[in-house]
C-alpha cells in the first residue's frame, strides 16, 4: 500500500470559469491557471504520482506547454490513471477538502465524487469530497484564491 497527499491552489479571478472536480459552478469568479485550473482534481493527480514516487503534474503536464492550454483536467485525470494502472496500482480510496470561502460547494459535490469515480472507475464510495472555508481568514478567506488538499491509497493489484 502507498499513500500519497497533493495540494493546489489557483487564484480567483473574473472572466474565467469556476471549475471543480469537473464541474462548472455558476460563480461571479473562476480559478486562473495554464489549464482548467481545477484545484481538485490538480491536488488528486498530484496525491496519485506522489504516491508512487512519480513526482508531480507539471512533470507530466508542463504549464509552458501549449498542448495543455485550458486543458480539461478531468482529461489529464485520466492520463495520471492510466499512468498508476501501468505501475500495476490501483485506488482504494480518496479523502479530499477543498477550502473556499465562497461559493458554498455543498450541493455540487455529489457530481464531483461521480465525476471522479467515473475518470477512475472506482465506486463513488472510494471517493470523498469535502468543502469548508476558512471564516474570512487569509487568502481564501479573502476571495483571493481557493485551494485543496487529497490524501489517496494506492494498493498493488492482484494478478
Amino acid at each position: 500500500m502507498r499513500i500519497g497527499i497533493g495540494y493546489d491552489v489557483h487564484k480567483l479571478v473574473s472572466g474565467r470559469p469556476l471549475i471543480l472536480g469537473g464541474v462548472n459552478i455558476p460563480f461571479e469568479l473562476g480559478l486562473i491557471g495554464h489549464s482548467d485550473a481545477d484545484v481538485l482534481v490538480h491536488a488528486l493527480m498530484d496525491a496519485m504520482l506522489g504516491a508512487l514516487s512519480l513526482g508531480d503534474i507539471g512533470k507530466y503536464f508542463p504549464d509552458d506547454a501549449l498542448k495543455y492550454k485550458d486543458a480539461d483536467s478531468m482529461k489529464l485525470l485520466n492520463e495520471v490513471n492510466d499512468i498508476i494502472k501501468a505501475k500495476n496500482f490501483e485506488i482504494v480510496n480518496i479523502d479530499s477538502i477543498i477550502i473556499a470561502q465562497k461559493p458554498k460547494l455543498k450541493n455540487y459535490i455529489p457530481e464531483m465524487i461521480l465525476n471522479i469515480s467515473n475518470i477512475l472507475d472506482i465506486n463513488i464510495d472510494q471517493v470523498s469530497v469535502k468543502a469548508t472555508t476558512e471564516e474570512y481568514l487569509g487568502f481564501t478567506g479573502n476571495l483571493e484564491g481557493i485551494k485543496s488538499q487529497v490524501v489517496v491509497l494506492l494498493e498493488e493489484r492482484k494478478l
